[in-house]
C-alpha cells in the first residue's frame, strides 16, 4: 500500500505540474496520498496557497480534473484497479505557518520585556545604607511589601541619631 501511495502521489504531483491546464489549479502541491486497502479510492491531500476563495477555487479545478488524472495513473502504474480520486486540503502546512507567527510574536513579546527590565535595573541605584533605590521602581516590584517596607524605613527613621536638645 505504502509504495502504491507514493506512485499515485508522484504520478498525480508531476501531472498537475507538467499536463494539467485548467488555470484555476494555481499553487497546489501534492503532500500525500492514502490509498484504501483494495486500492479503488485514494485520497489526494493537496496544499494550496491563497485565500479560501483560491483555495477553493483550485480545489473543484481538481475534482473536474479527477479522470484525466486517473487515467494518467493508469498509463503509468500496472494494478488491478484504477483509484478514483478525492481530493482534500491539507492544513498542516497552514498551520505549521500559523505557529511560527505565534512562537515568533512571543519571542518579541519576551525579547521588549528583557529590554525593559534592563533599563529598570540601569535605572536603580543604592543609597547610603546600601539599600536599592529606584524612582520608577516600587517596593512591591522588589517583592518588598508594604509592611516590610515601612518597617524598614522605621528602622532607619530609629538609627539616626537624636537631634541635639535646646
Amino acid at each position: 500500500m505504502l509504495k502504491a501511495a507514493e506512485a499515485i502521489r508522484e504520478v498525480v504531483a508531476a501531472s498537475i505540474l507538467t499536463e494539467l491546464r485548467d488555470p484555476r489549479v494555481q499553487d497546489v502541491t501534492v503532500v500525500g496520498v492514502k490509498v484504501s486497502p483494495d486500492m479503488r479510492e485514494a485520497q489526494v491531500a493537496v496544499s494550496i496557497m491563497g485565500d479560501e476563495s483560491q483555495q477553493q477555487l483550485s480545489l473543484r479545478g481538481l475534482q473536474n480534473a479527477a479522470g484525466f488524472l486517473q487515467s494518467r495513473i493508469a498509463s503509468r502504474i500496472e494494478a488491478r484497479y484504477t483509484p478514483r480520486l478525492q481530493f482534500v486540503i491539507d492544513k498542516g502546512i497552514q498551520h505549521s505557518l500559523l505557529v511560527g507567527e505565534i512562537l515568533e510574536k512571543i519571542k518579541r513579546e519576551n525579547d521588549e520585556l528583557e529590554q525593559r527590565e534592563n533599563i529598570d535595573s540601569d535605572a536603580t541605584s543604592t543609597d547610603s545604607n546600601g539599600c536599592e533605590v529606584s524612582d520608577s521602581v516600587s517596593a512591591d516590584q522588589h517583592g518588598l511589601t508594604e509592611s516590610k517596607a515601612a518597617t524598614d524605613i522605621a528602622d532607619r527613621q530609629t538609627e539616626q541619631p537624636d537631634p541635639p536638645a535646646q
